[in-house]
């Protein structure tokens, strides 16, 4: 009946399959939304998850010790040796305990300076502190890794400064703790959004309540804050955690011999050993340990603040 219709008003074919097309996704909602998220969504899957796909298959490869060619043959051999191998183990624990540190700082930093700027600061002030918080991220990561070079090298300004003071130099250069401290500061502004974001939708009648029912300061930050402000915590700690976990660049300027991460000894499995299998099994571990972090953050509502 509508093309008969269609017919005729003298509307050509191409209008009237135009007309149908829109006619279908009007009656059906979802067909609309279906239409929209298609391209990215098969975009995603193609680079993305087909990435992580072959990276995982590529895992139980082996190269030929001979000829250094790929050997496409299921073996466990990668994953037998990052279990038995006791120097894997130990640049596996160690990233993820610093990233776990780094964490946990910028959290306990980030806190007081996103409450202040959510329930304190006037609206200038507020504005001028967000600029501060993203200045940071307009410059080259890279600047600022060197930069921390050159404050944290044996005759940069920290130990230049604590001589002057008349205190013994710290001496952190090349160490886990140059790592945390610089990890620490890059870091922190992706820790602070998220944790400004879940104070400020707290409503203010909730603090107000708390006091009239004889709360006092203290009392009102453990029970009515923190609990609300907890899922921004966790949606940043996803940042800093993830960020730090699978970096490389910082360990290998900032860190020394004894300081490798996972993403160094992939990059030197690939690029130097030329071993694509245990690259991608060792690669394999971050991957696993943020599944679960994630499942984690999931069940505490992390993804609410995002």
């Amino acid at each position: 009946m509508a093309a008969g219709l269609d017919a005729a008003q003298g509307l050509s074919p191409a209008r009237r399959a135009r007309r149908r097309v829109g006619g279908a996704l009007f009656r059906r909602p979802w067909l609309k939304g279906l239409a929209l998220l298609a391209p990215p969504v098969g975009a995603f899957g193609f680079f993305y998850i087909a990435a992580l796909v072959v990276l995982f298959v590529s895992a139980f490869w082996t190269v030929d010790a001979f000829t250094g060619e790929l050997v496409h043959r299921w073996t466990f051999d990668n994953f037998r040796t990052l279990w038995q191998e006791s120097a894997y183990r130990t640049v596996a624990l160690r990233t993820v305990w610093v990233a776990a540190a780094v964490t946990v700082t910028d959290a306990v930093i980030a806190f007081p300076f996103a409450y202040y700027m959510a329930r304190v600061a006037k609206p200038r002030v507020r504005a001028a502190l967000f600029v501060l918080v993203l200045l940071p991220l307009w410059a080259s990561y890279l600047a600022r890794i060197y930069s921390w070079r050159l404050i944290l090298d044996h005759d940069g300004l920290l130990n230049w400064s604590a001589q002057k003071l008349g205190l013994p130099a710290p001496g952190i250069e090349y160490t886990n703790t140059a790592m945390w401290v610089v990890f620490s500061y890059i870091w922190l502004p992706f820790m602070i959004l998220p944790v400004y974001a879940s104070l400020e939708r707290i409503p203010q009648s909730y603090l107000e309540a708390s006091r009239d029912l004889g709360a006092r300061g203290f009392r009102t930050l453990r029970r009515v804050v923190l609990p609300l402000a907890l899922p921004g915590v966790v949606a940043g700690s996803i940042f800093t955690f993830s960020l730090t976990l699978g970096d490389y660049i910082t360990p290998t300027l900032i860190g020394g011999t004894s300081s490798q991460f996972i993403g160094n000894v992939v990059y030197d499995a690939v690029n130097q050993s030329s071993n694509l299998p245990f690259g991608a099994a060792f690669a394999v571990v971050p991957v696993v340990v943020m599944g679960a972090y994630l499942l984690v953050a999931r069940r505490l509502g992390a993804f609410e603040a995002l």
